[in-house]
């Protein structure tokens, strides 16, 4: 028996591809399995070679797999494009439909099914999926009892006679398959899980699950790959709670809509990608000068210009950080996990508000859409705080004067207030202001106002701004890194491990303002340092020798190919530097 299984299913985009991949997955995750996902798929809405893979493990996971043991392919393309991740012995379930063949070299076993002959028996080959399903689940041997419930959650609501189709198309996919192979294979027998239902979500879902939990009650966004999900959970969830979502007619509504919304006093958060960043910026310096409190999540892909909206890149970081004409106090956070996407949204929220800042929390492709098991979330540790926000009644302001609402305090925080706020009336604008936000040219109102908006973040740091294992005292290699890669490292240092090469791990979680003083000693401590990172420039590496120094023991390890990378690879690379 093994502990660990990887299985793909590809065709062309609007196959059905994802649905399979969806109730698969389902299923293993109702017997206790941890997942972990991967999704290629190409930017257009129907054609185009689309493939899902799972990792299935015994143990928590957070990295693609290297090799593949069950393909299932829906075209020849897909077996072409993707045999060659296929280990010794593994396998491909075909469609007979395109007579499969396996390029030469390929050291795999195939399985021509009537996926879509047995489906159109059915009444319609749009079930061929279920018949693919099938397939799979009757090879691992798994319970089949199991499955038919996750495929009737996924089409209950279409009624029974729905349901009761697709259940017989898994039905005849596995007794099929069966009878080719003469039964289960054994080779692919997975060890039994716990048997407990773990959270199953992509990046996405829990950015929009956390933004909920911290307060947030209104989002205004432009529709955008990968970031739409966001918004499309919280279309369904946030009427719940008493909010709403606004479709924008483009970024620049979203982000100001939002503005205007958080100065009133609601929580409100937009989502975009690097496109719709870059046509934020202007609004992000208003919420910067009007010390307006702004969420904005960043799901990086490739660039520049539209670039490769459905691939992996994380080469925002410079934009997120300077891409803001003047100065302004902002805060840049990137999670690592599904559970800090979480935790993270309601940080934001609560700094945002605390600081008066704009906070932008960065994820990747890979972490916004690849679907993962999560541990359970803790809600005990959420806490709303709204920093000065005057509730209580206001003085009468001296001499009518205006409420001081840009007032000079020694943390460089002003009190806020909302509108409407008897005595609070004060003056905004996007110019610079004196403490009532009067327009002010003078001098040493400039400067004061300066040192007060940019000083008050002097020290700000999140929770774990930096993540660190530090296993040993003098590592050979440090590998620093951000965003969705923490999982991959860690895969790849267990095998340098083994071999005996010293290695500790250090995520960087916040951005900007930088935590140098938390990197400086492990960056001291280790004999080389490799910054891997999902970009052509070495923005990470940068940002670090720009803030530190070390430019003699850093390394770049780059990959900027629309792919994650894959502990093979890491691995590799590393042991080459050593």
């Amino acid at each position: 028996m093994i502990s660990q299984l990887s299985w793909k299913i590809g065709g062309q985009q609007g196959e059905g591809v994802e649905s399979t991949d969806r109730i698969f997955s389902t299923a293993l995750n109702r017997l206790g399995y941890y997942l972990y996902g991967y999704r290629h798929f190409s930017s257009r809405i129907k054609g185009g070679h689309t493939n899902n893979k799972i990792r299935i493990s015994t143990k928590p996971i957070r990295a693609i797999s290297d090799d593949l043991d069950i393909l299932v392919a829906f075209d020849q393309e897909t077996i072409d494009l993707n045999a060659g991740e296929l280990r010794p012995g593994g396998v491909v379930v075909a469609d007979a439909k395109f007579s499969p063949t396996i390029p030469e070299g390929v050291q795999a076993r195939l399985f021509a099914v009537p996926i879509t002959a047995i489906a159109e028996e059915l009444g319609t080959s749009l079930m061929k999926n279920m018949v693919a399903s099938g397939a799979s689940w009757g090879l691992l041997g798994l319970p089949m009892e199991v499955f038919n419930k996750a495929v009737e959650e996924e089409f209950g609501r279409k009624g029974p006679a729905v349901v009761e189709k697709n259940v017989e198309a898994v039905r005849r996919g596995a007794e099929f398959i069966l009878e080719q192979a003469g039964g289960p294979l054994d080779e692919f027998k997975l060890e039994d899980a716990d048997g407990k239902i773990k959270l199953f979500m992509i990046g996405n879902e829990a950015l929009a699950l956390g933004s909920i939990a911290g307060g947030c009650r209104l989002m205004s966004a432009y529709p955008i790959t990968p970031a739409s999900e966001i918004m499309e959970y919280l279309i369904k969830k946030l009427p719940k709670f008493g909010g709403t979502v606004v479709q924008t007619e483009d970024e620049i509504a979203a982000v100001t809509m939002a503005i205007g919304a958080n100065y009133a006093g609601v929580r409100t958060m937009t989502a975009s990608a690097g496109p719709g960043l870059s046509l934020m910026m202007e609004a992000i310096g208003l919420a910067g000068m009007t010390e307006t409190p702004l969420v904005i999540v960043d799901t990086q892909r490739g660039g520049p210009s539209t670039g490769l909206p459905t691939k992996q890149e994380q080469s925002d970081i410079n934009a997120l950080i300077n891409g803001t004409h003047g100065e302004i106090p902002k805060l840049v956070v990137a999670p690592s996990t599904i559970e800090e996407c979480f935790y993270d949204m309601i940080e934001a929220f609560n700094l945002s508000e605390e600081y008066q800042i704009p906070v932008i929390v960065a994820t990747d492709l890979q972490l916004s859409l690849g679907k993962q098991t999560s541990e359970r979330l803790d809600y005990e540790r959420i806490a709303i705080k709204r920093g000065k926000l005057v509730a209580e009644e206001l003085p009468p302001n001296e001499e009518n004067r205006l409420f001081k609402r840009y007032e000079f305090t020694e943390d460089g925080i002003s009190p806020r207030v909302l509108p409407g706020a008897k005595h609070g009336l004060h003056h905004v604008t996007g110019v610079e202001h004196d403490q009532e936000g009067r327009p002010s040219e003078n001098a040493h109102n400039r400067e004061k106002m300066m040192d007060k908006r940019l000083g008050k973040i002097a020290n700000l740091r999140i929770t774990d701004a930096v993540k660190v294992d530090a296993a040993h005292a003098n590592p050979e290699l440090l590998i620093v890194s951000m965003g969705s890669t923490g999982g991959t490292v860690e895969e790849a240092r267990s095998r340098m491990a083994a071999e005996g090469i010293t290695t500790n791990q250090m995520m960087v979680r916040q951005m900007h303002p930088f935590p140098s003083e938390q990197l400086k000693p492990h960056l001291d401590a280790a004999k080389q340092v490799v910054v891997l990172e999902n970009n052509a420039t070495g923005q990470l590496a940068n940002l670090i020798k720009l803030n530190l120094g070390y430019h003699d023991k850093i390394r770049n390890m780059l990959k900027y190919d629309g792919t994650p990378f894959l502990p093979s690879e890491i691995h590799k690379a590393c042991k080459e530097l050593i």
